[in-house]
């Protein structure tokens, strides 16, 4: 098998429990989870079934209480947190609800920023042209505050990318857009998918997202099950 066959992403057997009274509150009860390259993985649930841990965990954001993430047949757990950082910022892309963007930095610098700290000498022309793609080449001088909530998600991808990540994770990506606007940012993370093969990592509790015959992991009571998802 070439490292093209092999699964990007691999959570086997992940449980996920929080200190609290008596067991404390298990909210990952022995996840199995594969993303392979050049997919959508979908993630569906109610709100509070656990999928942004589950996310987290998948995205080396938090460790799991048992288990293990395996990223290209290596074992996240065995990472320094030193180790840790430098996959988070060269091999993965981060879109959140929120957008997170620096209010203090304009578009291209919020943009150019990953790229930047992984030392990378053509952070700006790529931040640039990733501006020019999401269709906001425009607005580069631009402040977050002066820009819509599509137009910050949009930065958002666009930062998501500039290192070009092995796979990005999606964290409720269009919660907080109206459903015109959500509409058009799914339509952009879509054809990142189609055109240029971007592994994605999709949680959402909006099945609206998800195209018909598509590979959907269904999140509930802390245990996950995968079926092909077919619209009505």
């Amino acid at each position: 098998m070439n490292e093209m066959d092999e699964p990007l992403l691999v959570a086997e057997n992940v449980r996920r429990v929080f200190r609290g009274p008596g067991k404390g509150l298990e909210v990952l009860k022995g996840v199995d989870l594969t993303i392979n390259r050049g997919e959508i993985g979908f993630i569906l649930g109610r709100s509070g079934a656990g999928k942004s841990t589950l996310l987290h965990i998948m995205a080396s954001l938090d460790r799991p209480t048992q288990g293990r993430v395996v990223f290209r047949g290596r074992d996240l757990g065995t990472f320094s947190e030193k180790d840790l950082a430098k996959y988070r910022n060269q091999s993965l892309g981060f879109i959140f609800q929120f957008y997170y963007l620096l209010p203090e930095l304009n578009l291209l610098e919020n943009v150019m920023l990953p790229a930047r700290m992984a030392g990378k000498k053509d952070a700006k022309k790529n931040a640039g042209a990733l501006l020019e793609k999401v269709g906001l080449a425009g607005r580069a001088g631009h402040f977050p505050s002066q820009l819509s909530g599509g137009e910050q998600q949009r930065a958002a991808i666009a930062r998501a990318l500039v290192n070009g990540p092995d796979i990005v994770f999606c964290d409720e990506p269009t919660g907080n857009l109206d459903e015109e606007t959500a509409d058009q940012v799914w339509k952009l993370l879509l054809d990142l998918n189609r055109r240029e093969g971007q592994t994605l990592c999709v949680v959402t509790h909006d099945d609206s997202l998800v195209e018909a015959g598509a590979r959907v992991h269904y999140l509930h009571e802390g245990r996950l099950t995968l079926r092909a998802f077919n619209k009505a």
